[in-house]
């Protein structure tokens, strides 16, 4: 913790202002209750950030607020380069841009190896220096991997290369990989940073979080495998110990959970199932047991580096829920169908 840095200070105090001018468990109840359409949910966040910035937007369709959704997201992003903040704060912005890089990056490789279009994020550095359209357009690897050399983005560029794109298992292969160097990339630069101790822990949960979801999944589907992807860089799930619990069932896997701090997820997402038979209940439970953890890990700290990393989850889970609440709108689809789905402030 840094108690005499002013730049700490300052940026602390303006993170946490920021929390209190984004959407609040008040407005998601309102928006699942009284929307009827768009513009209804865009009025009725009307008073935080995110819902003033969408209702400046020319938006008609789910596809025009999905855009401007992002944008957003980019548009906080830019905020902090005009301030003078610690350079470690800035590097964690850079570092969850680039997030979206690897994203894009991988929604290309899908592109190459079914030859059909797809819209891409408008976030990280391909898109900020207007190459994301060029990539878009791309038809070869070795086009894609020109791009990333002119974004700084050559780390991954090896990964690509060793891609068969006829292949498409050599395709989901290359993604992980690229996951999982971008994964090794972040917890790398947190252990160095103020507070890395904090920083790695709650970035490990959310990679076990995912691999959770990968063996939740395929447990339900019947698949037992341990050939299924896996990345690299839990907190409490080492490879292997992923590997194994997907050759198992779903009560099986709940019991090798007994000792880890995942068990009750496990728990309740076996029972979810057994009640419902819906695979949804995956990401139902295990995105609110995710959200809760990171609050525990991050919330709290002051004048920490953790201050900037919840910021950015936060902004993130507040543009999931709103992806969320509008497709529903769009689509014409029951409040109730969704409702497990978000997960409030």
């Amino acid at each position: 913790m840094n108690l005499t840095n002013a730049r700490y200070a300052f940026i602390s105090a303006y993170l946490k202002g920021e929390e209190t001018r984004g959407m609040t468990r008040e407005h998601t109840e309102e928006l699942l209750r009284r929307s009827e359409n768009m513009q209804d949910a865009l009025e009725i966040i009307s008073d935080s950030d995110i819902g003033g910035y969408l209702l400046d937007q020319p938006i008609k369709t789910f596809d025009d607020a999905d855009t401007y959704l992002w944008l957003y997201m980019g548009e906080c992003l830019k905020r902090f380069e005009g301030f003078n903040i610690p350079p470690e704060m800035s590097h964690i912005v850079n570092l969850y841009a680039e997030k979206y890089d690897v994203l894009n990056i991988r929604i290309k490789l899908r592109m190459v190896s079914k030859e059909t279009a797809s819209s891409m994020v408008p976030l990280g550095a391909i898109f900020n220096r207007e190459h994301l359209e060029e990539m878009s357009a791309a038809r070869e690897m070795d086009e894609l991997c020109k791009i990333l050399a002119k974004c700084n983005l050559g780390d991954y560029i090896r990964i690509i290369e060793d891609i068969n794109e006829k292949n498409p298992q050599s395709i989901s292969e290359g993604e992980v990989k690229l996951q999982n160097l971008y994964h090794h990339k972040v917890l790398k630069a947190f252990k160095n940073m103020t507070d890395g101790q904090l920083l790695v822990q709650a970035f490990e949960s959310i990679i076990d979080s995912a691999n959770l979801q990968t063996i939740f999944r395929l447990s339900m589907g019947g698949t037992y495998t341990a050939s299924a992807p896996v990345l690299s860089g839990g907190r409490v799930l080492s490879e292997n110990t992923v590997k194994e619990l997907l050759t198992l069932k779903i009560t099986e896997i709940t019991g090798r959970l007994e000792n880890t701090g995942y068990h009750m997820m496990s728990q309740d997402v076996s029972k979810g199932y057994e009640k419902d038979g819906e695979s949804t209940v995956v990401e139902k439970i295990t995105e609110k047991y995710r959200f809760g953890l990171l609050k525990d890990f991050l919330s709290p700290r002051v004048l920490s580096t953790s201050n900037m990393l919840w910021y950015l989850l936060l902004k993130e889970m507040e543009i999931r829920n709103l992806r969320l609440i509008l497709k529903m709108l769009a689509d014409g689809i029951p409040a109730e169908e969704i409702r497990g789905l978000v997960i409030a402030a």
